[in-house]
C-alpha cells in the first residue's frame, strides 16, 4: 500500500508538471499567434532580427579593419561598388563602420536593459509587496533620481569617472532605473492582493519565492513591453552621448559618434550622416512596433 501510494503521488505531481508545462506552452502560441496578426509588429520583428544577425556576423559581413583603417587617398569617397555606404574624411568605409557599430549600439540597449530591469525588477517588487519602511525607502531614493534628468544624470556619472564604454554603460542604467522600479512596483501592487498570493502564504511559502515564482510571473506583460521600448531609449541615449562626445570614444565605430563626425561635412558629404541616422532610425523604430505587438498580444483585455 505504501509503495502504490508514493507511486500514485509521483503520477498525481508528473500530471501536474505536465499540465503546468501545456499551460505554458498554449498562453506562448496564443501570445505569438495574436502577435502574427499585427502586420507593424511583425515588420517591427523582422527588421530587428535584421540588425542582429549583422551584430552578430558583422566580422563574416565586412572585416573590422575597414571601419578603423585610415586611407588618407580614399577620403569623403561617395557612395559606389567598392565602398557601399562612401568613406569618411579618414578614408574609413563607412558600410563597415556602421555594421560594426550595430554591435555596439544593440550590445548597449540590451546589456543596460536587462541591466536595469534586474535591479529595477527587485527594488519595484520589494517595495510593492513588504511596503511600509522598505517601500518609503526605495521609493524616495527613486524619487530623489528622478528629479535629475536622465541625460543629465548620464553626464554627471561620465563626466565624474571618465568616457568609456563601461561608464557609458552604468551611467545609462543609473539612469533608468527609477522609471523601471517605479512601473514594476505599481504592476506588482495589482497582483499582490490576489487571492493565490494569500493561499501561498498560508501554506508557508517563503518571501523570495512568492516574489519570484508567482508576483513576478503575473505581473510580466507590462514589465515585457516595457523593456523591449527602453532597448530604443537605451541606444539613443548612448548615442546622443556619443554625439557629445562622452560615449564610445574613437576609432571604435558608433552610430552616435559617426553622427556627430558627419556634422562638418553636411552639405558636402550628407551621406556621412544619412546611413547612421537611418540604422538608428531603423533600430528604434522596429523595438517600438515590437513593443506596441506585444502589448496588444498579452493584454488579456483584447479579444479577436
Amino acid at each position: 500500500m505504501p509503495d502504490t501510494a508514493v507511486a500514485d503521488g509521483k503520477k498525481a505531481y508528473g500530471a501536474a508538471g505536465a499540465k503546468k508545462k501545456y499551460r505554458k506552452q498554449s498562453q506562448f502560441k496564443e501570445v505569438w499567434r495574436r502577435m502574427k496578426k499585427n502586420k507593424a509588429a511583425m515588420i517591427g520583428l523582422v527588421i530587428f532580427t535584421v540588425l542582429v544577425i549583422v551584430a552578430v556576423f558583422a566580422d563574416v559581413i565586412v572585416p573590422y579593419d575597414y571601419g578603423i583603417k585610415n586611407v588618407a587617398a580614399e577620403r569623403l569617397q561617395p557612395p559606389s561598388a567598392k565602398h557601399l555606404f562612401g568613406t569618411d574624411e579618414y578614408g574609413r568605409d563607412c558600410f563597415a563602420r556602421v555594421v560594426h557599430g550595430s554591435r555596439v549600439s544593440l550590445t548597449i540597449g540590451l546589456f543596460t536593459s536587462l541591466i536595469s530591469l534586474a535591479i529595477g525588477g527587485t527594488l519595484g517588487a520589494v517595495a510593492a509587496y513588504y511596503g511600509g519602511l522598505a517601500d518609503s525607502i526605495i521609493m524616495r531614493i527613486m524619487d530623489v533620481l528622478t528629479c535629475i534628468p536622465g541625460i543629465l544624470l548620464s553626464l554627471a556619472v561620465i563626466a565624474a569617472f571618465g568616457a568609456n564604454l563601461q561608464n557609458l554603460l552604468i551611467a545609462i542604467t543609473i539612469s533608468s532605473v527609477p522609471g523601471t522600479v517605479r512601473l514594476v512596483r505599481a504592476t506588482v501592487l495589482g497582483v499582490v492582493g490576489q487571492e493565490y498570493i494569500e493561499a501561498a502564504k498560508s501554506y508557508g511559502a517563503k518571501d523570495a519565492r512568492l516574489i519570484y515564482k508567482y508576483i513576478i510571473p503575473n505581473a510580466l506583460g507590462p514589465i515585457i513591453v516595457n523593456t523591449t521600448m527602453s532597448v530604443a531609449n537605451m541606444i539613443i541615449s548612448a548615442a546622443a552621448l556619443s554625439f557629445i562626445g562622452l560615449g564610445i570614444q574613437p576609432p571604435r565605430p558608433e552610430w552616435g559618434a559617426m553622427l556627430s563626425n558627419a556634422r562638418t561635412y553636411l552639405t558636402s558629404s550628407s551621406y556621412l550622416l544619412i546611413f547612421p541616422g537611418v540604422a538608428i532610425l531603423l533600430a528604434a523604430l522596429s523595438l517600438n512596433l515590437i513593443g506596441d505587438g506585444l502589448r496588444d498580444a498579452l493584454d488579456p483585455k483584447l479579444k479577436d
